[in-house]
C-alpha cells in the first residue's frame, strides 16, 4: 500500500509481531511522547507508522497526534485485538470489520474497502464483559468489539482520508474473564500490580487468563501476516527497504 499509512494500535504486544517481523527489517523506533510507543518503515512510495498509545477513545487520538509528527497520512488502519460477540469467530482468528458503530454516539463509520459479508464492529467505552458481549451482539447484530476503532474512523473521516480496520480475535464471545475496568489507567493501560493482587487470591481466573494470553499471542502473529498481505502482498515494499 502506497503513501503514509497509520496503522494504529492500542498496546505494544498487539504491534511487536508486525514490527519485528522478520520480512520487514526497515522497521525504526522512534521518540513519542509519554505513553506511546512509535515505529516507522520508510519504503521507496511512502512509509507505514505503527503507533499505540493505550485503550479507549482518548489514547487513539493521542496515537494519531503522534503518526502526524511523523508525516501528513494518507490512510488510517485500526489494529488490534478484539473480542469476539459471535460463537463463529474464532479466538485467534483474524476479521475485518463491514461497519465500527460508537456505542456512546451512536455514529456509523464504513471503512474503505468494506463488505457486507465481513461482520460488525462495536466501540464502546469501556471492556465489555461476557453481560456486554451478549448485550452488544443482541443491539447492534454485531461480531465484534473493541474500544479504538470508532475514534480512529472519525479521525480519518475529519481529515478526508481513507480509514481501513483489521483486528485479531483474542478472546471467544463465551469467554469468562475478570472485570478489567477498575483496573485501567489514565494512560489506558492495565495498572499490573492491583490487578495482579486481585488475581492472586482468585486462582479461579488463572486457567482464563492463560488462555487469554495464549489466544492473544498468536493473535498478534497472525495480525501481523494480514497486515503484510494487505500493505504489501508481493513483499516489494518491504525488499526496497531492507
Amino acid at each position: 500500500m502506497r503513501g503514509t499509512i497509520a496503522i494504529v494500535a492500542a498496546l505494544e504486544g498487539e504491534l511487536k509481531p508486525f514490527v519485528n517481523h522478520a520480512s520487514a527489517r526497515g522497521w525504526k523506533r522512534r521518540q513519542s511522547a509519554k505513553g506511546s510507543s512509535l515505529w516507522e518503515f520508510r519504503h521507496a512510495e511512502g512509509c507505514w507508522v505503527a503507533v499505540c498509545a493505550g485503550m479507549g477513545e482518548v489514547r487513539a487520538t493521542v496515537a494519531s497526534a503522534e503518526a502526524e509528527k511523523i508525516a501528513a497520512i494518507d490512510a488510517v488502519c485500526s489494529v488490534g485485538w478484539v473480542g469476539a460477540l459471535d460463537g463463529t469467530i474464532g479466538a485467534e482468528s483474524v476479521s475485518r470489520a463491514s461497519m465500527v458503530i460508537d456505542t456512546k454516539t451512536g455514529e456509523r463509520f464504513r471503512p474503505e474497502d468494506s463488505r457486507p459479508e465481513w461482520p460488525v464492529l462495536t466501540t464502546t467505552t469501556q471492556v465489555a464483559d461476557a453481560v456486554e458481549k451478549q448485550r452488544l451482539a443482541t443491539s447492534y447484530g454485531a461480531g465484534l468489539v473493541d474500544m479504538e476503532a470508532a475514534a480512529l474512523a472519525r479521525i480519518a473521516l475529519g481529515k478526508g482520508v481513507p480509514f481501513y480496520c483489521i483486528k485479531a480475535v483474542s478472546d471467544n464471545a463465551d469467554a469468562t474473564l475478570p472485570n478489567l475496568n477498575p483496573f485501567l489507567g489514565e494512560n489506558g493501560r492495565l495498572r499490573m500490580l492491583p490487578f495482579l493482587a486481585h488475581v492472586a487470591v482468585r486462582p479461579g481466573l488463572w486457567r482464563d487468563l492463560m488462555r487469554l494470553g495464549e489466544h492473544s499471542s498468536a493473535a498478534a502473529k497472525n495480525l501481523a501476516e494480514a497486515l503484510y498481505a494487505w500493505l504489501d502482498e508481493d513483499g516489494s515494499l518491504r525488499r526496497s527497504a531492507v
